[in-house]
């Protein structure tokens, strides 16, 4: 049986986000299919967008990160066509995923995103999220919207310096 494959790479895309319990970023999407050469950039960005166009992922972006998850209805198209992934294939996501399972769940653990108040002022909501638990979650109001852009670009390399000064301090 010969098949699109524009379809592959959408059924190896759903596969993986059905695959792990967090969102994943393009990039995080694309180090693997790019790297194992299945198809290269711009048809991985084209199979990305008929993905949202059709409603078989979700796209959630805040900041300049765009973090994507399987909808109900690409899980049920996945249960009808996911045979259609080789073996192989699925060997080589498992492997994938396992190897970097800690790595792409704390790119995703992470959000920061920022906007402007009713009063003016620009508020940066930072968070990080363990599972389905939300550790932490502050939101900072600040004057100017680079200072709140600022704010949400630190989060993402001082988080875990953040969060640990919060436990000691205040335990």
């Amino acid at each position: 049986m010969t098949q699109d494959p524009l379809t592959l790479y959408k059924l190896i895309v759903l596969y993986m986000l059905d695959k792990v319990t967090f969102k994943l970023s393009y990039s995080q999407i694309s180090s693997f299919i790019l790297e194992k050469e299945y198809t290269n950039f711009i048809t991985l960005q084209q199979v990305i967008a008929d993905l949202q166009d059709t409603e078989l992922i979700k796209a959630d972006t805040s900041m300049n990160r765009t973090l994507f998850s399987i909808t109900e209805e690409g899980r049920s198209t996945l249960s009808y066509f996911g045979n259609r992934i080789g073996d192989a294939i699925i060997a080589d996501i498992d492997a994938f995923l396992a190897e970097k399972h800690l790595e792409l769940k704390n790119d995703s653990a992470i959000t920061a995103k920022y906007y402007k108040s009713t009063s003016g002022e620009f508020v940066a909501e930072l968070s990080a999220r363990e599972k389905s638990t939300e550790l932490v979650n502050i939101k900072l109001a600040v004057p100017a919207e680079d200072m709140a852009e600022a704010l949400c670009e630190s989060w993402y390399s001082k988080n875990e310096q953040i969060y640990k000064y919060l436990m000691e301090t205040l335990f």
